[in-house]
């Protein structure tokens, strides 16, 4: 199984790791449009004034255009190490046994918007870009990165894909149609019996979700396996649309 999650715009600062290493990084064959996505936010963090208009920061916000100017050189940490936020405080990772962390490396990617999908553990340094923002020299982000991130995920070929992306991050590389694959909607049932979709909640459950997989390393090959594994461990499924589960909370 492979696990598809959102990246967060709040980040750890700062990180051990020696600077980003784009040939080491999961899904190499995005090595070309990683660096042109990267020189494209290095080059537009050299006109502050600019940089904030197209990222949309605030005057308080001003700073964290030195982490997006310095992306090559500053130092990296695990990327479920880097993002905060409600999903990845759930998660929890870095209190994670080795053999947990380990799990995560091999089942999970982080789909972040100026390198596409990184695994768990691959090194990432500070950046600040949203999925919608369109940088100048290459195409928005959703056309820059979709084909490569969707031909990338064919390359690998997962028996079975677990997407847990806000729809933002989703439509920046879709699950081939060939490749057994399922969204998950978070959502809860009201008093009156109504179904209804999260948002805070639904990227906490999403996080406490992906550490109760990894606490426990399951080998899932498919949906049936997914939602097997979910049964015996107190998590509740039911259909959605088509192409879709939902995660009931």
């Amino acid at each position: 199984m492979l696990i598809l999650l959102p990246p967060s715009e709040t980040k750890r600062p700062g990180g051990t790791g020696a600077p980003l290493d784009v040939d080491s990084l999961a899904l190499p064959s995005l090595r070309e449009a990683r660096d042109a996505a990267i020189t494209a936010l290095v080059g537009l963090s050299a006109d502050e004034e600019a940089a904030m208009r197209v990222l949309k920061l605030s005057e308080r916000q001003r700073g964290e255009l030195i982490a997006n100017a310095t992306l090559r050189e500053s130092p990296t940490m695990p990327a479920v190490d880097r993002y905060t936020g409600v999903l990845f405080d759930a998660l929890e990772a870095a209190t994670l046994p080795a053999a947990a962390r380990r799990w995560l490396h091999a089942h999970v990617l982080v789909h972040s918007a100026p390198l596409g999908p990184v695994a768990a553990l691959d090194g990432l340094p500070a950046y600040r870009l949203a999925a919608g923002a369109s940088l100048p020299g290459i195409p928005p982000l959703r056309r820059h990165w979709a084909d490569a991130v969707t031909a990338a995920l064919g390359e690998l070929a997962p028996p079975f894909v677990l997407d847990l992306r806000s729809e933002a991050y989703a439509v920046l590389g879709p699950v081939p149609a060939d490749i057994p694959h399922a969204y998950v909607r978070v959502v809860t049932a009201g008093a009156d019996g109504a179904v209804r979709a999260l948002n805070h909640f639904n990227k906490h459950a999403k996080g406490e979700l992906v550490r109760a997989l990894a606490l426990s390393r399951p080998r899932v090959r498919s949906l049936g396996g997914f939602a097997s594994w979910a049964s015996s461990h107190g998590w509740e499924l039911r259909d959605g649309k088509p192409g879709e589960i939902e995660l009931m909370v």
